[in-house]
């Protein structure tokens, strides 16, 4: 009550996670991670986003998981739900791309694999950005600054501090390249449920936020465009899913699922 009256947002005692639910998000974690590892090994120019769907699909079942994103509904009463198993995001597809036979890597192209496991009712979400052969100098590096906002967010993530100082670092970093930092999406909370409190911003906002407590289990997920911040859903998109960069210039972005505790982050997912 203390801190409720100093203005600060507290977290519902259902946020901070018991040790039986860490042990099943780690585990939830261990499998999510080894998904994004066998894409790793395999992904490369010439094949399809949709094959990336089958790598992902067939490991997560495999160790006795379901794929998150498989159906997953907004239940906005608008947007079907999500077709396929993961998020493969191409070039200005900043988000929520859907893997497709027709979408052929090619040499040059960065993308995102974004991927979320469900073992046992637990959840574990996390994605990384895979450069497709040689590409420019101008996408390694918005590839590279957005890995460091990411680490740069999970340094100011700090227990008994606000959330929405990650955020600031995340964009004080980002502007010094005059990337944009989007504006529409955010990480979240996550472990008993695909998406929990808090919602964790990566631009600067007024405030502090949703205090940080340890036991609280959230992604840091910056996405991060080469150009303008803003963003749009293509409306020739059947699917109404897919978020591309505004000036549909090269969109980056990296996440991982994170343990707050009494020291700072634990890396659960990466």
């Amino acid at each position: 009550m203390y801190l409720e009256n100093k203005g600060w947002e507290v977290p519902t005692r259902d946020l901070i996670k018991t040790p039986e639910q860490l042990e099943g998000i780690r585990r939830a974690s261990v499998v999510n991670t080894g998904v994004l590892d066998e894409v790793a090994k395999q992904i490369h120019a010439g094949m399809s986003t949709l094959e990336i769907d089958q790598i992902c699909r067939s490991y997560c079942e495999k160790h006795g998981a379901i794929p998150a994103c498989l159906n997953y509904d907004i239940e906005d009463g608008e947007t079907p739900p999500f077709p396929m198993s993961v998020c493969t995001s191409i070039n200005e597809v900043v988000c929520h791309g859907i893997p497709k036979a027709e979408d052929v890597l090619e040499e040059g192209d960065i993308i995102n694999v974004d991927f979320t496991t469900i073992l046992d009712g637990y959840y574990a979400d996390a994605s990384r950005m895979f450069i497709i052969g040689k590409t420019t100098p101008e996408k390694e590096q918005l590839v590279r600054v957005t890995k460091e906002c990411l680490e740069i967010g999970m340094e100011a993530a700090k227990p008994w501090h606000g959330v929405n100082e990650i955020g600031r670092a995340i964009q004080k970093h980002a502007n010094k390249y005059h990337y944009g930092v989007v504006r529409d999406l955010c990480g979240h909370g996550v472990g008993c449920h695909f998406h929990e409190e808090p919602e964790v911003a990566h631009f600067a906002q007024r405030g502090e936020g949703m205090l940080l407590v340890p036991g609280m289990v959230f992604t840091i997920e910056p996405m991060i465009n080469m150009g303008t911040w803003k963003v749009f859903i293509d409306s020739e998109d059947p699917y109404g899913w897919e978020v591309i960069s505004d000036d549909e210039q090269p969109s980056a972005q990296w996440e991982h699922t994170l343990l707050m505790t009494e020291h700072g982050v634990e890396i659960l997912s990466y």
